[in-house]
């Protein structure tokens, strides 16, 4: 159902109003309205249908606090009010029904969130608050045929190569250095850095999503979304490690939708066993950034990776990232290493744990506290690649990835195996 709520802008409107049945409820709200910089006139006394014949009448403010505890059909009541209200209103509602059903009938119809009464002043600032967000989230322009949506999954080979330090810098410099509008979805939900990296608190969006995939589309987005900077959002989660995920996957596919109408860029922090377990998560996919180690494990893991990649996700680039690269100690050379995965690495981002402490400390990404680091450096050549894909679908990146190696065939379960032996202690001769 499409809404009057949902599209326009807020314009030169009174920023908000409120209609509520009992004092009580008006006793909370008006110094939460008077906090928030709000007339405290606004908030008025009566319910839904008071709203109806006053916006009949008058323009409908940006924001639209309505009571539903005397309406006998709230359902049919709110399609009166869409009726009166000029497109762009943020409409809150609250009553005393708590009925799943109703509040997803509401939420589905264009109602931005409903609040269960008895109200608490916490409840309604985050709500107003929530509500304000959605006039200075990010959108998308109408037209802009020139600037293809770009999409990349940033996946790590091992646990601690890596991976997140890598997104998070990534859509930093895909927010301010390419000034694209950014989506970062960090979908380790229990142990998730990305809203840490950031100096964020994760709130509750991705939880939100997970528990109501059919609450998810463009205005949910807005609300449920923190926002780092003007063009970078993030959605994330920090869910109690006692709580499993239950989840067949769908409510990420519909963020990842809604993320490609709202936003130019969207990157993934995407877990191994997310990406296992949820393989349609790449169907939309530009490029899978594979952040890897010149360690024997992290070969075979990026073999594994990529023949992976290659059955259940055809249509996404592979750029294989080799991070934490030190001069002469590495695990195994680099020749090796690309030999072994049959392929070229595509990037190399040297070792620089001071800038790591220094970016831990500052409470910001890699990126941002260490802007003549030779390691941000790496990291913006690939970010401009990961952006240059969506303008020649990852060609520069497939050729860049074909072997070239003159070591000849590398046999990695024959060095495992001869490691294996060189760590085994000698047997006493007899």
């Amino acid at each position: 159902m499409n809404s009057p709520f949902k599209s326009g802008a807020a314009s030169s409107r009174d920023p908000f109003a409120a209609y509520v049945c009992d004092e009580a409820a008006l006793e909370v709200l008006r110094p939460v309205a008077v906090e928030m910089g709000w007339q405290p006139e606004k908030c008025n006394k009566g319910g839904l249908r008071n709203a109806v014949q006053a916006l009949s009448i008058t323009a409908s403010p940006a924001i639209l606090l309505v009571d539903l505890s005397e309406s006998g059909d709230p359902l049919n009541d709110i399609n009166a009010l869409a009726e009166v209200c000029e497109p762009g209103t943020v409409v809150i509602a609250m009553g005393q029904v708590n009925d799943v059903r109703l509040y997803r009938d509401l939420v589905s119809s264009g109602i931005h969130d409903y609040l269960l009464k008895p109200l608490s002043a916490g409840q309604l600032r985050d709500a107003l608050t929530a509500a304000q967000s959605v006039f200075s989230a990010p959108k998308h322009a109408d037209g802009d045929g020139e600037r293809p949506h770009v999409a990349t999954a940033v996946v790590g080979t091992r646990g601690g190569v890596g991976a997140s330090t890598l997104v998070t810098s990534m859509a930093w410099l895909f927010a301010t250095q390419h000034e694209r509008s950014t989506a970062l979805l960090d979908l380790d939900v229990h142990f998730g850095t990305g809203a840490l990296s950031l100096d964020l608190e994760p709130g509750r969006g991705l939880t939100d999503a997970i528990e109501n995939p059919s609450r998810i589309d463009g205005l949910f987005i807005e609300r449920a979304m923190i926002r780092a900077n003007d063009k970078l959002a993030l959605m994330s989660a920090e869910a109690p490690i006692n709580s499993p995920l239950m989840t067949d996957g769908t409510a990420f596919m519909q963020l990842e939708e809604e993320f490609r109408h709202a936003f130019d860029m969207t990157v993934i922090d995407l877990p191994r066993n997310m990406l296992i377990n949820f393989p349609h998560l790449l169907t939309e996919v530009n490029v899978v950034t594979l952040v890897t180690e010149l360690t024997l494990a992290s070969a075979r893991d990026t073999i594994r990776i990529l023949s992976w990649l290659k059955t259940n996700a055809p249509g996404a680039t592979p750029m294989i990232v080799c991070n934490k690269v030190q001069a002469g100690g590495s695990e195994i050379s680099k020749a090796d290493f690309e030999t072994s995965i049959e392929r070229k690495i595509n990037f190399m981002i040297p070792y620089d744990q001071k800038a790591a402490v220094n970016a831990a400390k500052l409470g910001q990404t890699f990126a941002e506290a260490n802007k003549n680091s030779k390691a941000t450096v790496a990291i913006e050549s690939i970010a401009n690649a990961i952006v240059g894909a969506g303008d020649d679908d990852g060609a520069s990146l497939q050729e860049s990835s074909k072997s070239k190696s003159l070591l000849g065939s590398f046999d990695l379960k024959a060095m495992l195996g001869s490691k294996k032996r060189k760590e085994e202690p000698a047997e006493p001769a007899e």
